[in-house]
């Protein structure tokens, strides 16, 4: 006799075709992981053989048939209308009496008469292909409680089934609708509307970087995050760290949480209800350092366990205080990408309309269409900008359509973040304002080739697109390094062939990540109420404003040096000017005002002068918080501007009087060679220092006597100057001489081709280049073209 039901503890993935991908995978991991500390929450699942006899009843599959062979999915209007009369068929037709009566045995098995609540969740017996995700296209239903409510929830999950944005999935996917089947997943309900909850991906879903766990956390049931109605925390964990046993958080990102799904109140005829999250708890982290290893430690063994990128739905239970993980399947954008890279820049910007979270590292351009309502979906053309509130997979039969997607909520792993991948268009989420501020028809830009943050430009603006075939590189002469300040573009980065990261500028960290004047930050006992409440603004989630400091470097420095890794990543110490320094909250009253700040107090100088020291401690407890408690040892130190051999010697004791001593640990500390003194008297700084790199921006101005930035001589400014080349020549020699590492990170090379061969005919180790200009120099000194 067919079986109708079947515990969870019962199935794997090979019933994938009996209990659908979903219920398939529940019982996989039920049944092998969690002797490893793996916990999901049992129950049982209904049998496609249950549904397809169910369909049997009456001709009522034939109908559905005849309905839907010759629709055209595309016309939103006929798909609306035939959806609903296929779910209207589907919710008349009564269940088979052996499918209720058994359902309803497991049911009072799993509940002992103690009223518990579990979840109904659709899965289909195609979903979670590797070539295609059926996620989100059938319904779920949480907080169901008693066995009429139980019956009428699996009747609604398998009239989901023809949803107008399952239908249009099914036929936009090429399956066909009469091969797929549905069963319905009952599982125990985790308190998660007392405690947290969110989805995490084993890879990062932008750049496809393996090396991390990639979490998103909110408040209350996880059906918040998943829709795109709330903007959540966002988290990376570095998985050797995590499997080291190391503090493993690479970034945390506080999110605005304004919003929680949780059950509602008893009478209310409701299951549950979305309330507003008290300001206090928004901003908070709605998850804590524990509860992330815990999470990571769990995702890595799925992972381990199904051998591929995983898509981890969890939950933590707020009554026993534990992770639970609510279902697993592959990942399946980023998994299926091949070695190459698709490269986007904007020729040129305009007005930024609204900005939020970049999806998908593209740029798309048309006419704004601005919808409120998904009934407006029709509006929606082939080339448009689709801007709404949020999306849901309703609107899935447009999406497509669209050049690029904006929504005023979600995060990165909500229902537009994970389409808009799918379907390889741009989207920025969590604008906000979105919907207010772009007027519909208006032409905009979308970009979400610059970073972390995506941008709304006022205007079409031109953009070049360019594919790099990773496996076509030829060998090349030296050691091809990048220059690397935004931390949160590193993981893209180091898709791109590199030896490392020749300059990573801890400047980027601090005013983009930072904003406060490190001194502001350890005398905030001092400041005025006004400019305190500006600092707590600042900080977020963080309480110790020197905490803050020192672990916000730390994660800036930790995401490049993971991306990288093993290869080197050179950490220059903070070169900001006075003037810049200055422009930091809390700035002006602790720096002079210098009429030149270029050539004032700048690096090794401000390390060593009293007032600013203790500023400069802190920089040496983040560097060494990530090599020695991360153990990511492949970070360098560079220390910029120095002046004199001995201001060199003091700054490498100070640095040693703070944990950061050569030699220990394998640290390597490394000098900016960007003065003629530095080039003169090589040798002698050698004597203190591990090499040499070559800032032949600040060395030709130095050299020549001229401010590149002066438009009066700013023709005169060019690093293959003779006299320039002839102090490089130098430097280059004392280091090969010493057997000490010499390389350049200067914009010369990713300038002029002719200036980065002559530098490998000196015997450069390294070039350090900006990462738009790799390519065309490593396709150059390897004796083809760009």
């Amino acid at each position: 006799m067919k079986q109708y039901v079947i515990p969870f503890e019962e199935v794997g993935m090979t019933d994938v075709p009996r209990v659908g991908g979903k219920n398939a995978s529940i019982g996989e991991m039920l049944k092998g992981l969690t002797a490893l500390g793996v916990r999901v929450p049992g129950g049982y699942a209904t049998t496609a053989d249950a549904y397809r006899d169910f369909l049997s009843q009456g001709g009522l599959d034939a109908r559905i048939h005849a309905a839907l062979k010759d629709l055209d999915v595309d016309d939103v209007a006929k798909l609306a209308a035939t959806g609903a009369r296929i779910r209207g068929w589907v919710l008349e037709t009564p269940f088979p009496e052996r499918l209720q009566s058994e359902a309803l045995a497991a049911w009072r098995a799993m509940d002992g008469g103690r009223g518990i609540a579990v979840a109904v969740r659709s899965s289909a017996t195609a979903e979670d292909l590797p070539e295609a995700s059926f996620a989100g296209q059938q319904e779920t239903f949480l907080n169901v409680r008693g066995e009429q409510a139980l019956l009428k929830a699996m009747h609604e999950v398998y009239a989901s089934l023809f949803n107008d944005r399952a239908i249009a999935y099914r036929v936009h996917q090429n399956f066909d609708h009469a091969q797929v089947a549905l069963s319905v997943g009952v599982q125990r309900m985790v308190r998660s509307d007392l405690g947290a909850s969110g989805v995490m991906f084993t890879l990062d879903t932008d750049s496809g970087f393996r090396d991390v766990v990639f979490v998103t956390a909110s408040y209350g049931l996880g059906e918040t995050v998943v829709q795109g109605a709330v903007n959540p925390d966002e988290f990376y964990l570095y998985k050797p760290a995590l499997r080291a046993g190391r503090p493993a958080v690479l970034r945390r990102n506080l999110g605005a949480k304004a919003i929680k799904m949780v059950y509602a109140e008893p009478g209310s005829g409701e299951r549950v209800q979305t309330v507003e999250v008290p300001a206090a708890e928004r901003a908070r982290l709605s998850v804590t350092d524990a509860d992330l290893v815990e999470l990571g430690r769990q995702a890595l063994a799925i992972e381990q366990h199904y051998g591929c990128p995983m898509d981890i739905e969890w939950g933590k239970d707020g009554t026993d205080g534990r992770i639970y993980i609510l279902q697993a399947r592959p990942e399946t954008v980023q998994s299926r990408v091949g070695r190459t890279i698709q490269r986007y820049r904007l020729k040129n910007r305009s007005r930024v309309l609204t900005e939020g979270r970049s999806i998908g590292q593209r740029i798309g351009a048309g006419p704004a269409r601005v919808i409120r309502d998904v009934a407006e979906m029709v509006r929606v053309q082939p080339g448009d900008v689709l801007i709404a509130d949020m999306t849901d997979p309703d609107w899935e039969p447009v999406m497509k359509r669209a050049a690029a997607i904006v929504t005023n909520r979600g995060g990165r792993t909500c229902h537009a973040a994970i389409i808009a991948r799918e379907l390889g268009i741009p989207a920025v989420v969590g604008c906000g304002d979105a919907t207010e501020v772009v007027r519909d028809g208006m032409g905009v830009t979308v970009s979400c080739a610059e970073g972390d943050a995506g941008y709304v430009y006022d205007g079409l603006l031109g953009f070049e697109q360019q594919e790099i075939q990773l496996d076509a590189m030829p060998p090349v002469p030296v050691r091809i390094m990048m220059n690397v300040g935004n931390p949160d573009r590193a993981f893209t980065f180091a898709g791109i062939p590199h030896k490392g990261v020749g300059l990573a500028r801890l400047e980027f960290i601090i005013n983009r990540m930072i904003g406060v004047h490190p001194r502001a930050l350890l005398e905030f006992d001092r400041q005025d109420a006004a400019l305190k409440e500006t600092i707590r603004r600042q900080m977020g989630a963080w309480t110790d404003p020197v905490g803050f400091y020192v672990g916000r470097l730390a994660e800036g420095i930790s995401q490049i040096a993971a991306a990288f890794a093993p290869e080197p990543v050179i950490v220059r110490l903070s070169d900001f000017k006075s003037n810049e320094y200055a422009n930091l909250i809390g700035g002006k009253q602790y720096e002079p005002h210098e009429e030149n700040p270029m050539l004032g107090f700048r690096g090794a100088s401000r390390y060593v002068d009293d007032a600013f020291r203790p500023c400069f401690e802190l920089e040496c407890r983040a560097l060494k918080y990530v090599r020695d408690e991360m153990g990511l040892t492949n970070v360098q130190v560079m220390v910029p501007f120095v002046r004199t051999v001995e201001e060199g010697r003091r700054v490498v004791e100070l640095l040693a009087a703070n944990g950061l001593a050569r030699g220990v640990n394998d640290l390597k500390v490394i000098m900016m060679c960007e003065l003629p003194t530095n080039a003169l008297l090589a040798e002698q700084y050698l004597d203190h220092f591990d090499g040499m790199s070559i800032g032949s921006n600040d060395l030709t101005q130095l050299t020549l006597g001229l401010d590149r930035d002066s438009a009066v001589v700013a023709e005169a400014f060019d690093e293959r100057d003779a006299a320039v080349k002839a102090l490089i020549a130098m430097a280059i020699a004392a280091c090969n001489r010493r057997g000490k590492y010499i390389g350049i990170c200067g914009q010369g090379p990713s300038d002029h081709p002719d200036l980065a061969r002559w530098l490998v005919e000196q015997g450069i180790h390294s070039m350090s280049l900006n990462p738009d200009s790799v390519l065309e120099t490593w396709m150059f000194l390897a004796g083809g073209k760009a």
